[in-house]
């Protein structure tokens, strides 16, 4: 891999995962909840290492690729959705190795199922926002007048994913509903 910023954000990806994985191991196998939690804790240390990763990459004159305003959105994206990711596991984990209760079933239709892809595109929104936010601020803080103009096109793939979210989310399920709705009122009106 030729791109540092790219193995960057692959090492802070895999690094998430060994820094979940372990934490949750630690509280439920090795029963060393205090250990777990510091282990836990550690993860927004991988966000500052790969924000200081890009900074010294574009203060050094490197050419500004996708990688770099890819680790804007993955910033934005851990930032936001880490916890929520860590709870889902420690959910699954519990009932596996602890005797917790069964994890449930979010549902796939109605008005809940409306909600969780309503929740889950404003925490994207947020995200976003937040990627916005620090690739704006490396832009203008680190970065020369050509490297800042090439980060602001971070906007573009953001655009990109935040139509295919909404379509694929909230649109998605009020289809589900509505279709689901129809089929309800014809199996009625053949009884």
């Amino acid at each position: 891999m030729n791109n540092p910023i790219l193995l960057t954000i692959a090492i802070c990806e895999v690094g998430f995962w060994v820094l979940v994985i372990g934490g949750l191991c630690l509280r439920y196998l090795a029963r060393m909840r205090r250990a777990s939690t510091i282990t836990l804790a550690l993860l927004p240390v991988l966000d500052i290492v790969l924000i200081a990763a890009v900074a010294l990459d574009l203060h050094r004159g490197g050419d500004v690729e996708f990688a770099h305003r890819l680790a804007g959105i993955y910033l934005g994206w851990t930032v936001v959705f880490a916890h929520s990711t860590v709870a889902w596991l420690d959910v699954r984990f519990a009932h596996r190795f602890a005797g917790g209760p069964a994890p449930v079933k979010p549902p796939k239709a109605g008005p809940q199922a409306y909600r969780n892809e309503i929740r889950g595109f404003v925490k994207w929104l947020i995200a976003a926002a937040i990627a916005l936010v620090i690739t704006y601020a490396l832009a203008y803080t680190v970065a020369d007048s050509q490297q800042a103009a090439a980060l602001k096109t971070v906007i573009q793939p953001l655009g990109v994913i935040t139509f295919f979210w909404f379509v694929t989310g909230p649109l998605w399920v009020v289809g589900k509903k509505n279709t689901n709705s129809k089929d309800a009122a014809g199996e009625r009106s053949r009884l």
